[in-house]
């Protein structure tokens, strides 16, 4: 008989968290201090201010304060396509032949087609509220440009955008909704700054990658007056814009009655796997749950499964904070993968620290299996999957096929962090057969952590 759960879970729209969630106020031992380079001391407020907006510094170093409040304006905002549903897989559950239970979280249902409107509207208004003329940001896959290009139309903001090169060719139609919404996208590295050009030397004919990206967006920033830097990642503001979607999930599963046993996300800079994870690692830190939470992240990329924990810059033209992070060094430049926005040489301070401290788990998996379970889960649930929301399906679909082996109902949550519509130059390479996978070698990886700056 047919269990009487709703295919899909809606809160309604009071039911939108009023609160952003910060864990370190929870966490036992507080992610390390972002350094400053120059000086090899914390970064100052004083420091952050020119770079970054205000505001956000002010949230990025506070390790007390639990929950800040989301301004009225952000929320109002967040109606237009918040909450998200919470919907349960039956139809992939059937397809697996799986007693497992398996819900997932979709982000995908804005014009951006991913999670990451959460925080680029937070960062707008923030911009908008300090009298900025606009913002400059880098985005892999082009979904936080995206987003950050929307956010900015709506508040009216300037708005550029260094795309990383190989996701800028490979996805010529999510560039072009950005300039859509008004906003200059430059391929990167590039010849428009100073570092894109040094990079561009060293690395004769490169595909460039976040740690490109970022060091040009920075540099255009503090190069041109009335502007300042966001970030669609990494830092500990963008994980707290991004708790909507885990606070979102806990409301749903109440409302359900339903208690996950295991939370999978994609990890690529930690925006999406923080914002889903961290309200259930709250529990965990309290005392009062217990739960399995697994990290995914690309083969070509594996900051946690292969990376070291260390103070490292997050750009590759050496020119940001140094973060104390899993990292694969700020030298190393992954393979161009389809996954745009999950190469990134490394990870969030926070996520970095709970790992650290055991609190959760991570796995590395091929792009070919990805995309095996991403057609799965399209041909299944009927969503076409972003390269890097696959990651988590490929895990999810693994977990489900070990509790058919055991015979344990156990409910899987998984992170759909967006929609694929924008990648289909990968899913044409996956179904033409011509999609390979890359692994760096020991080799590789040891010539990029030789050039880790001692700290």
């Amino acid at each position: 008989m047919e269990e009487k759960i709703p295919y899909k879970t809606y809160l309604a729209e009071n039911e939108i968290p009023t609160q952003w969630y910060n864990v370190r106020a929870d966490m036992k031992t507080k992610p390390a201090p972002l350094i400053n380079p120059g000086t090899g001391k914390p970064l100052t407020l004083e420091e952050m201010n020119p770079i970054f907006c205000e505001e956000l510094n002010k949230m990025e170093i506070d390790n007390d304060t639990k929950w800040f409040d989301i301004p009225t304006e952000v929320l109002e905002f967040y109606k237009m396509y918040r909450p998200s549903p919470l919907t349960r897989a039956y139809f992939l559950e059937k397809a697996l032949d799986t007693p497992a239970h398996i819900y997932y979280k979709f982000e995908g249902n804005n014009t951006s087609g991913s999670h990451k409107l959460n925080s680029a509207i937070a960062q707008a208004y923030v911009a908008k509220k300090q009298g900025l003329k606009g913002v400059t940001t880098e985005t892999g896959a082009g979904q936080w440009g995206t987003a950050l290009s929307m956010a900015c139309a709506f508040l009216g903001l300037d708005c550029n955008v260094y795309m990383v090169k190989c996701s800028y060719e490979q996805k010529p139609f999510r560039r072009e909704v950005m300039r859509t919404y008004g906003a200059t996208v430059t391929p990167s590295p590039s010849e428009t700054t100073a570092v894109g050009r040094k990079i561009l030397a060293e690395h004769p004919g490169t595909t460039g990658s976040l740690g490109c990206a970022i060091s040009e967006a920075v540099e255009a920033a503090v190069s041109k007056e009335g502007y300042r830097y966001v970030l669609g990642s990494v830092l500990n503001q963008v994980l707290i814009h991004q708790t909507v979607i885990g606070l979102e999930v806990q409301a749903a599963l109440k409302k359900l009655g339903v208690k996950a046993d295991t939370i999978i996300g994609c990890a690529g800079g930690g925006s999406n796997l923080g914002g889903l994870a961290t309200p259930f690692i709250g529990e965990m830190l309290r005392g009062e749950a217990d739960y399995r939470i697994i990290a995914v992240e690309p083969a070509s990329c594996p900051s946690f499964t292969r990376g070291k924990f260390a103070y490292d810059f997050c750009d590759t033209g050496k020119i940001c904070p140094l973060a104390k992070m899993y990292t694969l060094g700020s030298q190393f430049i992954p393979s161009a993968s389809h996954a745009g926005g999950l190469r990134f040489h490394g990870m969030s301070p926070i996520l970095s620290q709970l790992y650290h401290d055991g609190l959760f788990e991570a796995r590395a998996v091929e792009q070919t299996s990805v995309f095996e379970a991403a057609t799965l889960f399209a041909r299944t649930e009927g969503i076409l999957p972003a390269p890097e929301s696959s990651h988590a399906i490929r895990a999810t679909i693994d977990e489900a096929l070990k509790c058919k082996e055991t015979g344990e109902a156990k409910n899987i949550v998984l992170g759909l962090t967006g929609t694929g519509y924008f990648d289909l130059v990968a899913y044409e390479k996956y179904n033409s057969h011509e999609m390979g996978d890359y692994i760096p070698t020991d080799e590789e990886l040891e010539q990029a952590f030789a050039q880790l700056p001692k700290v």
